[in-house]
């Protein structure tokens, strides 16, 4: 796993301009702590910083291949889960290989197929292909967006990188953000639009999306997309199935040449990802799994049960890793690291985020990078099959706005009246998710009940998803570690999107159909745990110190964030007491993480100098 940067210009000569390419890049040494390169000619500029997983010798980018008189040079961040059997057709077809990474697979499937190649393609992937004969850039984004490419064009350059800071280290790109960029800050966020990058300029590559770059511009395909159509398998096919899809794609995940590891929560998700690496492991004579998990100092006293957290994480993690004889690590995180690391949890993604949902995983990935450089993530289980409340309460099911969002009035009393009118919030909010929901893949004659609950899956696998898998991606390679999502193999995401919500919710129970396809690897007990979200800090010392750091911002005249907020409203958060309750993240975040978001907020607009436009 990497991080790549480029820029191509038909009035500049690049090589003149190492410098520039070098300072973009230098942005991205967390992704690829251990190696860079770089490639220049004067028409197109390309970095590579690289992650060894695979092939340490063979494996050094941008790397270049030769056809007749063209060269075509490739920078690419990702890992593809299919090379073995692309590599046996390739050969097939007569070329050879000089390495045994998948980056020169890539190469020589573009050679073989064009832009058609990424329809041959299983993985997580960004990448960019420079062909100097035809002076043309090709850029690729894998089926679900698991891995980041954002670009920039302005005047006579193109310039693209895996992460926002590599574009913004360039002197044309300016950090500024205009009434789009806050109303996805405020109103739409932590959730994402896709395609917006935020800082005006940047524009995102949409996830199953291509571009293709030359003198005559860009042009821009869609290589992949859900399609609706009726599900034929009877529920006895469809667990078989969904057992085989997970299964292959945890095992294909497994692929590496550096050490490996599972984040285990004790929940259906993680557990499930597990089970199947070490049972997959354990075939091969592979040594034990690590596994690794995440507590909180003084959860111990502090957690009591509730509707949002029925259990605390320490017995299932336990009993799971028990039960799979793992070797297993706690890592605990402590308040005042908690919320210090809330800083750099926005330098990780350049953006506010989930606030210590971020932090609290930034410095997760921290430790588990001392034993491990991969990791496999049950992330994304919930949006795939269907885990979250708002797929089964009425108010989410009846409400004509984003399923995590149903109380805007509440949000927007935290806006200032100025950035009110600026950003026009309920008529954003309206506007996306009209366009939302014209996208959905409709499924002709469908009852309105399941076709309401398709819009539901499609909002949460576009919308809400993406910035999990955002979270996923800039706290993991901040600190050089790589987490994989097997549940996000676009072939299970395919099949499960069809299956109805009769067999999704089989026996009344959320995620019911990937329980009875797990039926036999994990105890009876595991398998019946209720739904509990990812694992936060109880302690009531994290809510009195983000207070106290809100109280400080606001008491700062010249603090960036007061222009856009209300700061009376914050005020009367600020001594508001229950934790639960607050409408900004929908039912997933608490006073003090909305606190700490204004916070984060407040630190971007200072850390990156933002300019408002």
């Amino acid at each position: 796993m990497c991080g790549i940067c480029g820029w191509i210009d038909w009035e500049v000569d690049l090589t003149q301009h190492k410098p520039t390419l070098e300072a973009m890049l230098e942005t991205l040494r967390c992704r690829g702590p251990d190696a860079w390169g770089m490639w220049l000619s004067p028409r197109a500029a390309l970095g590579h910083r690289r992650l060894i997983v695979i092939d340490p010798e063979g494996g050094s980018q941008p790397m270049v291949r030769t056809r007749g008189e063209d060269k075509y040079i490739i920078t690419y961040n990702g890992e593809l889960y299919n090379m073995l059997e692309l590599r046996r057709e390739l050969e097939a077809r007569g070329y050879l290989f000089k390495t045994r990474s998948d980056t020169e697979i890539i190469l020589v499937a573009f050679l073989e197929w064009g832009i058609e190649c990424v329809k041959h393609f299983n993985g997580i992937f960004a990448f960019a292909i420079w062909s100097e004969k035809d002076q043309s850039l090709f850029l690729a984004r894998d089926h679900l967006g698991v891995k980041p490419l954002f670009y920039a064009h302005h005047g006579s350059a193109f310039l693209f990188g895996s992460e926002l800071k590599s574009l913004l280290a360039h002197p044309a790109v300016l950090p500024k953000i205009d009434a789009e960029g806050l109303a996805e800050i405020f109103m739409i966020g932590p959730a994402r639009t896709p395609g917006l990058g935020v800082f005006k300029g940047i524009v995102e590559l949409k996830p199953g999306h291509c571009l293709l770059y030359n003198p005559r511009g860009i042009s821009i395909y869609r290589y992949w997309k859900l399609e609706s159509h009726p599900h034929l398998d009877d529920l006895k096919t469809t667990v078989m199935k969904v057992r085989e899809l997970l299964k292959d794609s945890v095992e294909r995940q497994l692929i590496s040449d550096v050490p490996l590891c599972t984040l285990l929560s004790g929940g259906i998700d993680s557990s499930a990802i597990t089970a199947l690496a070490s049972k997959a492991l354990q075939r091969i004579g592979s040594q034990e799994l690590k596994t690794y998990s995440i507590d909180y100092a003084g959860n111990e006293i502090y957690f009591k049960p509730n509707d949002f957290e029925p259990h605390s994480d320490n017995i299932w993690v336990k009993r799971v890793a028990s039960f799979l004889g793992t070797h297993h690590h706690t890592v605990v995180v402590d308040t005042p690291e908690l919320v210090e690391a809330l800083t750099a949890a926005v330098r990780a993604r350049d953006l506010p985020g989930m606030a210590d949902i971020d932090s609290s995983l930034y410095l997760f990935c921290r430790e588990i990078k001392k034993g491990a450089s991969v990791g496999l993530s049950g992330e994304c289980a919930d949006e795939v099959f269907g885990g979250y409340p708002w797929f089964r309460r009425k108010e989410a099911l009846s409400a004509e706005t984003f399923p995590w969002s149903l109380k805007l009035e509440e949000r927007i009393r935290l806006l200032s009246p100025e950035l009110i009118k600026k950003i026009r919030p309920q008529e954003y909010v309206a506007d996306r998710y009209r366009e939302a929901l014209a996208e959905v893949p409709r499924l002709p004659g469908e009852d309105p009940f399941n076709a309401r609950l398709r819009e539901i899956f499609y909002l949460t696998l576009t919308r809400w998803m993406p910035t999990l898998l955002d979270r996923n991606d800039r706290m993991s390679m901040a600190v050089g570690l790589e987490l994989r999502v097997p549940f996000c193999d676009y072939r299970l995401v395919e099949y499960v999107w069809n299956v109805p919500w009769s067999m999704k919710y089989i026996n009344g129970q959320e995620k019911g159909l990937l329980r009875l396809a797990l039926k036999g690897l994990l105890p009876e007990d595991v398998l019946l745990r209720r739904k509990s979200p990812y694992p936060k800090t109880h302690n009531p010392a994290f809510g009195e110190a983000i207070r106290s750091w809100v109280s400080n911002i606001l008491n700062q005249p010249n603090s960036p964030i007061l222009p856009l907020v209300n700061t009376a409203a914050i005020r009367t958060l600020i001594q508001f007491k229950p934790d639960f309750d607050l409408p900004w993240f929908g039912q997933l975040m608490r006073l003090p993480q909305l606190l700490a978001y204004l916070v984060q907020i407040d630190f971007w607009l200072r850390e990156y100098r933002v300019t408002i436009c």
